[in-house]
Order: structure tokens, then sequence, then C-alpha cells
């Protein structure tokens, strides 16, 4: 369970600023505590997450990523196979967060490792209720591996 003093990190990786917005409202109305970063697209969630670049240099692990696939410089399928060929990456969990329902899309991203796949619904009610069903699994329910293994 989840200490007063640390919040949950979530990283945001998408392009539509309106998309990112709702998202962070909706985690803000969690039973959550957490801290949201930004990127903008699969190039800057990887300078991100590699502590890229003066601007990321104290940036904190994230406890879970919240990832679309259709970005522009470096879309989502890139952004989970670099994080699944990276030791350092790769247990961090990956929910693609997407508008898309193809069949091929859901099997691609599972196949590229990712943790869960949810279609972005239209409606906010519907939005914030999946947001907030993804933080109560990730955060309330699933037991996770640290992110160093102590065996490394």
């Amino acid at each position: 369970m989840q200490s007063a003093v640390e919040p949950f990190e979530i990283l945001i990786v998408d392009d539509e600023p309106g998309d990112v917005e709702l998202i962070r409202s909706a985690i803000v109305e969690g039973r959550f505590i957490c801290r949201t970063s930004v990127a903008g697209n699969g190039i800057e969630a990887m300078a991100f997450l590699h502590k890229d670049a003066p601007e990321h240099s104290d940036a904190v692990t994230p406890d879970l990523v919240l990832l679309d696939l259709n970005m522009p410089k470096m879309n989502g399928y890139d952004v989970l196979k670099a994080m699944q060929h990276d030791p350092k990456l790769a247990r961090i969990p990956v929910v693609v967060l997407t508008t898309s329902d193809a069949e091929r899309d859901v099997f691609q991203s599972y196949d590229l490792g990712a943790s869960g796949f949810v279609t972005k619904p239209i409606d906010i009610e519907q939005l914030f209720s999946a947001i907030h069903g993804v933080q109560d699994y990730w955060f309330g329910v699933v037991r996770k591996p640290p992110v160093h293994n102590p065996k490394r």
C-alpha cells in the first residue's frame, strides 16, 4: 500500500494536450496520490526514462507509464520495443491508452510488452472511470517487483 509521503509517479506519453489534461484531471480525482510527468512523443519519453539531457537529469522513474500509440517522431510501438530491450526499463508497467480499438493494435501492444491496453472512451465520465480502474489495479491490487533487482 502507498505510504503517506510517497506519491506514485505516472508518466503520460501523449501528443494531444487536451487528452493529457483530461488524463491528469482523472488521475487527480483518483483515490491515490500521484504525480504526473508528460512526454509529447516517444523520443521525449525515452529521454525522460533514461534521464537524458539537463531537463531530465532529476526525473523520477515512473511507477506506471500511460502510452498513446499514434504520435509523431517515435510512436508507442517503438517506445514499447525500446523499453523491453532495456533491463532498467523493462519492468516498468506500461498501459497503452489510445483511441484505437483495432485488434491488431491490441495484439501488437501485448506482443511488445504492454502490461495493459485501454481504448480511450469518448465520454469523459467513462474516461475518468477507466483511469481510476487502471490506478486501482496498478497501485492497489498488483504486487510489482522493485525497479532495481537486488540480485543484479
